[in-house]
């Protein structure tokens, strides 16, 4: 029974995504849990229930304001969750959106997840609103590099890395956004534009949706009689809004819509 109830699911699903020439994928950890990466909590579950060694949430130790005051230890937990997600490659979900991107007239994707896959698997037309870990820059002057292992850009005794600049030697940060700062502008300002020209179909995966700007989206599809969608096992913040709800995982989920779409 279960079986025959995903099955129509994913038929449904197929009917409202097969006309859509524009949709919105907006994804989260979930969509990443196939490629071997921690759905933790905050950042991601490697730290699900408890606190860090500091007796503090994980969340103050990956805020802004622990990075201005100790530095150190947020590195310490950016270096952690950098170890947990090595080696990690785009899997089947990633895949099939980079696909439908480069098939249909305008598909984007809304990411809160700082692991880069989407780009790695070809997604072009990405919002990647949390930012992406491996991108490193000076907290001083314009220098800038990508890293693919943290354990390359060596740690000083102070337990962070610095700029390599001749005559700089400011502490170095990872290109996210920590908890407690503010979402890039450039980052919104795109996100706005592309909801303000609208989308045929929204697609939630691996995501609870808990941010306003996360299931907005799938708010105004809704108010606007569009095809609404979600992928998750679980029930979410907008599981109760979409027209169809699968309860797969993303890669699953993906791979049997896609090949429900193919004549």
């Amino acid at each position: 029974m279960a079986d025959d109830t995903h099955r129509e699911a994913v038929q449904r699903a197929a009917s409202l995504l097969a006309p859509a020439q524009s949709v919105l994928f907006v994804t989260g950890a979930g969509i990443s849990a196939d490629s071997g990466l921690p759905t933790y909590r905050g950042v991601g579950g490697l730290y699900d229930g408890e606190d860090a060694e500091e007796g503090l949430p994980i969340e103050v130790c990956l805020s802004g304001e622990m990075f201005r005051t100790r530095p150190a230890v947020t590195w310490k937990y950016m270096h952690e969750i950098g170890r947990a997600c090595r080696g990690a490659e785009p899997n089947a979900a990633h895949r099939a959106i980079a696909a439908l991107e480069a098939e249909r007239e305008r598909v984007w994707v809304l990411t809160q997840n700082v692991d880069g896959l989407h780009t790695a698997a070809g997604s072009k037309k990405l919002i990647a609103i949390h930012g992406d870990a491996h991108e490193l820059a000076c907290t001083r002057c314009s220098w800038s590099t990508r890293v693919t292992d943290y354990d390359a850009i060596g740690f000083g005794d102070d337990g962070v890395p610095r700029c390599p600049r001749e005559g700089c030697g400011a502490i170095v940060r990872p290109a996210v956004i920590l908890f407690g700062e503010m979402l890039p502008s450039r980052a919104l300002e795109t996100l706005y534009a592309q909801l303000d020209l609208g989308f045929d179909a929204v697609v939630s995966v691996g995501t609870t949706a808990v941010f306003p700007y996360i299931a907005a989206p799938i708010q105004l599809a809704r108010a606007k009689g569009k095809a609404t969608i979600e992928i998750n096992p679980g029930t979410s913040e907008i599981s109760s809004l979409v027209d169809v709800h699968l309860r797969l995982g993303a890669a699953e989920a993906m791979t049997q819509l896609r090949a429900a779409m193919t004549p």
